[in-house]
This record gives structure tokens, sequence and C-alpha cells, in this order.
């Protein structure tokens, strides 16, 4: 399905309740920098400047549902510790619903603790009691179930392996979710697929899709029969296996199938992304779209939240704009109005808009890495580019070697470069005002010659960044070395 046709999707999605089922997990991120080894081991001591709470586990599926405006409610397990109060305060603000969570006094809230210096992660260290639940605590927890299933359109079963989803809780789960007509979404763990029983369908990754088959899975080939087999060990509707840089496949038990390509753009860390991806599936099939469609949109949903810090979640609004972005891929010249729409939208949304010009005649190594750097500066990068006939008055009657519609299309294939569009004018001063961009961009060979359009952007509160250039790359040294005609510039 075309991006924009998710786009319509996404502003037209409902909000179906979802009841989270799962280990409750605090995360803790500290924060420093290193400078020097300690005295006492050879070890690196953190300097700490910032620690910051976030819900983990399955509480990180409540918030990525929350991010989405979902009606939530949780069921699960803390201690009577100031860890399990933090936890509890995180749901309130979030607006789910824990009030059925059980609070064990001999039980502590799992905390995982994670030391960082810059973006590097040093050292965790994990408080928990990874151990089944007491009879008491169990039973509560099935008192609760039937009814909090029956007042859900989906349910998900986010298993760490803590001992919170014993076999007879999820049995009960998955018989409730039958009898209301509910789908069931179970994020794994371990090796016993068997547990999971009649659920709708169970979103492993690679690894722990191997796990759990006893067997490799080294090719996209192989990922039909570990699909079908997942699906007999536990009875299930269909499986979704995540396959990081490769995307994701999915399959159902009448063998439709499909695979999907990641739409990463970058990627800064996985951590809580597998929870990105349940939670999107289980909003798409509790709103009763098809599982395509549902896999579609947690792939671009998991591509967001992979480009952030630690177990994070994506707004409405992000996954919009993102399929936005994605559907102007196709159409990514924009003249006049189209432009001028574009840029509208871009500034609802808040991105910050880099602008940069030029002839960019026969593209070489050294636009792409200009323009990637360009593209780095902010959140979407707009390229002007000058028309066939300012180029034959800058460059002489035998450029350029390729007319306009062929360089705005080869600009708009490149994957860093957002929108293209074209002026007539000598210099780009008013292709500059109409776009009015958070960032004007130009080559460190304008550092003396004067930017054109700085005087505007800086009083419009935007910044002028000069980019390094590729040394012996330009378009004239390419045109002499094959004999055509050269001339002065790019």
């Amino acid at each position: 399905m075309h991006a924009s046709e998710l786009r319509q999707i996404v502003e037209g999605l409902g909000r179906p309740r979802i009841l989270v089922i799962g280990d409750l997990i605090l995360d803790r991120y500290v924060t420093g920098s290193v400078e020097r080894i300690s005295p006492e081991a050879p070890i690196p001591v953190l300097s700490a400047t910032t620690s910051e709470d976030r819900l983990g586990g399955a509480g990180n599926v409540a918030a990525n549902l929350r991010a989405m405006d979902i009606p939530v409610e949780v069921i699960g397990v803390v201690g009577d510790d100031a860890r399990g109060r933090t936890m509890r305060a995180m749901f309130e603000e979030l607006g789910c619903d824990a009030s059925r969570c059980v609070v064990d006094p001999g039980r502590p809230t799992t905390e995982k603790t994670r030391m960082i210096s810059g973006v590097q992660q040093m050292l965790r260290v994990d408080w928990e009691k990874a151990s089944a639940l007491s009879a008491a605590d169990e039973a509560r927890l099935l008192a609760e179930v039937p009814a909090r299933v029956a007042a859900a359109q989906a349910v998900i079963l986010s298993d760490y392996g803590k001992g919170v989803l014993s076999k007879p809780l999820i049995e009960a789960a998955i018989a409730a979710a039958r009898r209301a007509g509910v789908p069931v979404l179970v994020d794994p763990k371990g090796r016993d697929y068997s547990r999971y029983a009649g659920a709708t369908l169970v979103t492993p990754n690679r690894k722990e899709a191997e796990e759990a088959l006893g067997r490799k899975l080294k090719s996209l080939e192989e990922m039909p029969a570990a699909a079908r087999d997942l699906m007999g060990v536990a009875k299930l509707d269909a499986a979704v296996i995540t396959l990081g840089a490769d995307g994701m496949f999915h399959m159902t038990r009448d063998g439709a199938s499909g695979h999907v390509h990641t739409v990463a753009r970058q990627v800064f860390d996985v951590t809580g992304a597998g929870d990105t991806v349940i939670s999107h599936l289980a909003i798409a099939l509790g709103d009763k779209l098809p599982l395509g469609v549902a896999v579609q949109l947690a792939n671009h949903a998991a591509g967001i939240v992979v480009g952030k810090r630690g177990a994070a979640s994506v707004t409405r609004g992000e996954l919009s704009a993102a399929l936005g972005r994605h559907a102007w891929g196709s159409r990514k010249i924009a003249l006049g109005p189209e432009l001028d729409t574009l840029l509208e939208r871009w500034r609802r949304e808040r991105l910050r808009v880099v602008f940069t010009n030029g002839c960019f005649d026969v593209l070489h190594a050294g636009h792409v890495q200009y323009l990637r750097f360009a593209r780095s500066q902010g959140d979407v990068l707009i390229v002007g580019v000058n028309d066939d006939a300012s180029v034959r008055r800058m460059k002489g009657p035998t450029r350029p070697v390729n007319p306009l519609g062929d360089r705005l299309e080869v600009l708009a294939a490149l994957e860093f470069v957002d929108a293209v569009t074209s002026f007539a004018e000598d210099t780009p001063a008013r292709i500059v005002e109409q776009t009015s961009p958070d960032v004007l961009v130009k080559g460190e060979d304008w550092k003396d010659k004067g930017v054109v359009g700085r005087e505007w952007v800086e009083s419009h509160g935007g910044v002028v960044v000069l980019a390094p250039l590729l040394a012996g790359r330009s378009t004239s040294s390419i045109l002499e070395r094959g004999g055509g005609p050269a001339a002065k510039g790019c």
C-alpha cells in the first residue's frame, strides 16, 4: 500500500481500548561523561549529569499506545517500594488505568538502570526477582482477567520472562478473548510457544524465532516455513517476525504472506522497538484493519522509534508526518504552489527545514556528500535548482549537459532529499525568501563571496551553515576529463 494511502488510514484511525498484561519494568537512564579511569579498579568513572525514568517492558507497550491516544488498561505486578510508586505515578500521568495491578510487598519492582556516556551504553544494572508469582498474586490477577478482556478491543501479552505471565494466566486471557472475539497479540519469551496456544499472533524477532524453532534463519526464503512452524506449535492465526534491517515478514494460517522492507533512515537505538511493533499491530487489528496494513503501519512506526534513544514511542502526528514524507518520495518535485503547500505542512509539523541550491548538472560524489551534509542539519531538505536558461547565462551556451527535468528527477531519487524545486533567476534570493528555511546551506567556498539570502534567513531566526567540500570533485573537471564542454563552477 502506498504511503499516501497509509497516511489517510492513520488520520482516520480509531481509538480501540487495549488491555496490556505482562511484566512491568522501570527503565532508568543515567547519563554523563567519562574522563578518567578509577584508581580503585581498571574501570571508567562516569560523571553523572542526568537521571531519567521511563516505563519499560509491558509499561513501554502502554506508553506506545498512549502516545497514539489509545485508551489503555494495564495488568501486572509491582513491589510496595519507591520504584513501584514511581511506576504507578507514571501510569497515572500517562492516563493509563493501572488500578488492577497487584502490589506485592514481598516482590521488588523490576528496574533496569543503564549507564550511558555520550551515545554509548557502558553498563546495565538489573534489580529484579524473575520467579513465579505467589499463588495469592496469581489468583488476584486471574480474577480480574475475564471482565477486563471483555471490555477491550485487543489484548497484548507482553512477556519479558519475569514471572507474571504464568501458563494459567495466559490460558485465561486467551480463552476470555476467544469468547469475546478479541484479538490476542503476544510478544513471546523463551523456547516453548505452545504456552501461547490459541492466541491470534506472536511477534518474535529473528533471534527469538530461531530459539523457539531450534534452527538458524539465515535468509528471507526460510521465513515462510518458520512462520508456518510457529503457527503450528501455538495454533495461531498468524505470525509476524521482525527482521531488523530486513524489515518484517508476516503470514496468516491460510498461507497469505508478505515482506515489508525497513523504513528507518538511521538507527540510533533498537531498545523497545518490539514494543512499538506490537502496540501498533494491536491498534490496527483492534480497529479491524487487515493484518497486511497493520504490519505496514507498525513497520513505519518502528522506523521512527529506532531513531530515538532508549525505550521511546511514536505519536499520531509523527507517524502521519513520516508517511507524508514517504508519500512525497514518488513526487518530490514541488514547483510553485506545490512547494508552498509542502512548506505549510512541514511548518505545522514543526519540522526544521533546510534549503540549498545549485545547478547539479552532472551529479558526482561531491554533490552527494554535500547534500547528505545539508540534510543532517535539519529534518527535511529542499534543493533549489537553476533552470536551463540561468545555467547557460552563468556557464555558457554548452551547459547544462542535462536538462532541468532530468536534473530534478535525479536529485529527487536521493533518499536524503525531501523536495526539489527550480528557479529562473540568476541568484536564489527569491526562492530563499519563499522557503524561509531554518537552515541555509552553501559550500565552504562561499565563505568570502557572500551567501545570497543570508540576511533574509538570519533576520527570520534561521542560520547559515557552510558545508565542507570533497576535494577534486566538480562537474567542470569531469567534463574536461571526458573531452566535453568545460566551464567554471559546479
